[in-house]
């Protein structure tokens, strides 16, 4: 292979060793992973395709390589030959615009964009005109006598007094219906007639009587803790918090952050304390009725327990004593049944009395 110095030029010298290699662009190309187009300006010397002074100097370093030439002094050779990469390259004048085309066409352009603005304004001038119709006559000849203004029909002078009563009230905004209650509804519900006052009386004064009825607990979330059918205290959150209960002897028996609306149900005769970091966001249920918030940060269970315990004696005992006074009034108010049947009246026979042989034994009514 001779060497890359001998020759006239860089690219004489590329040239030259390519074709005693034998070696395609192609197959040159896919070897040094250069450009079929930078191989081929470097032979032909053409700078001005070539990329930045850094990378084509890695070109010609990998070209070298490939063709067995002395890669430095081909690096060395480009160097001498190449133009400095420092000085800006001379301006181009710009490329894929035909100006000259352009200038032949745009009279074409004008006239068709003219013609069309045109055929636009005669459209809507043609639509106006249509549109625009002549004034015609009025088909009326005479006005007629009711259109007079004051006039009446059947009067020369066409002066007539009227006069105006007191104004009259405005209707009134809503009407509002009379209350509808359903026949026999009192009866089926309180147990009552609607007719009898004594009975609604007292069946008023009975439910003035009892306690408010509280809110219900309503499960919005996990429940944790022991089964519905064995506990008599649940504890919910009304907001996120903190809620901890432990036994006697310090153990943990439950210990979560609860969010809003999840709940603990406590067991019967556990003593365990609760230890609530906020107790106004802890719900406390009794039976399944509120009764309000925890009262401590720390609340004995069995506090708890037996304040359930003594709410479901005293409803049970009103339960009972309202059944037994239902019971009397209904026992009152049904009608009493008549006493025994009349004495046989005298002068009448008593009923024969059987023997054992079978006659009838003799009468004894004196």
């Amino acid at each position: 292979m001779p060497s890359i110095a001998e020759a006239p030029s860089l690219g004489a010298g590329l040239r030259r060793a390519r074709e005693m290699s034998g070696k395609t662009f192609d197959e040159l190309s896919a070897v040094t992973r250069v450009h079929k187009k930078y191989l081929i300006a470097l032979e032909q010397g053409e700078h001005s395709i070539l990329p930045s002074r850094v990378f084509t100097l890695g070109y010609v370093r990998a070209y070298a390589s490939a063709l067995g030439i002395d890669e430095q002094l081909a690096v060395e050779r480009y160097k001498r030959e190449a133009p400095d990469g420092d000085k800006v390259a001379p301006l181009q004048p710009p490329t894929g615009v035909a100006f000259a085309e352009v200038r032949r066409q745009s009279p074409r352009v004008i006239a068709a964009a003219a013609a069309l603005i045109l055929a636009v304004v005669g459209w809507n001038v043609f639509q106006r005109v249509n549109l625009m119709r002549a004034e015609a006559p009025a088909a009326i000849v005479e006005t007629p006598e009711s259109w007079t203004l004051g006039a009446v029909p059947g009067q020369a002078d066409g002066l007539t007094e009227i006069s105006l009563g007191a104004p009259r009230p405005a209707p009134a905004d809503q009407t509002v219906p009379a209350m509808y209650l359903t026949p026999g509804l009192e009866a089926q519900l309180l147990g009552i007639e609607a007719e009898d006052p004594e009975a609604t009386a007292a069946a008023v004064a009975a439910a003035r009587g009892r306690p408010p009825v509280q809110a219900a607990f309503n499960p919005r979330g996990a429940v944790y803790g022991a089964d519905s059918t064995s506990s008599q205290v649940t504890l919910q959150a009304r907001k996120a918090t903190t809620l901890v209960v432990r036994h006697a002897d310090g153990r943990v028996l439950f210990a979560r952050q609860l969010a809003a609306g999840e709940a603990w149900r406590a067991p019967v005769g556990v003593p365990a304390t609760v230890d609530a970091s906020e107790p106004d966001a802890i719900g406390v249920y009794l039976n399944g009725e509120s009764d309000g918030v925890l009262a401590a940060t720390l609340t004995p269970l069995a506090q708890l327990n037996a304040k359930a315990e003594r709410a479901a004696r005293a409803a049970a005992a009103q339960a009972e004593a309202e059944a037994r006074a239902e019971a009397a009034r209904r026992a009152a108010a049904a009608p009493q049944p008549q006493s025994g049947g009349q004495a046989p009246a005298a002068g009448l026979a008593a009923p024969a009395i059987v023997s054992p042989i079978g006659d009838p034994a003799p009468s004894t009514v004196g």
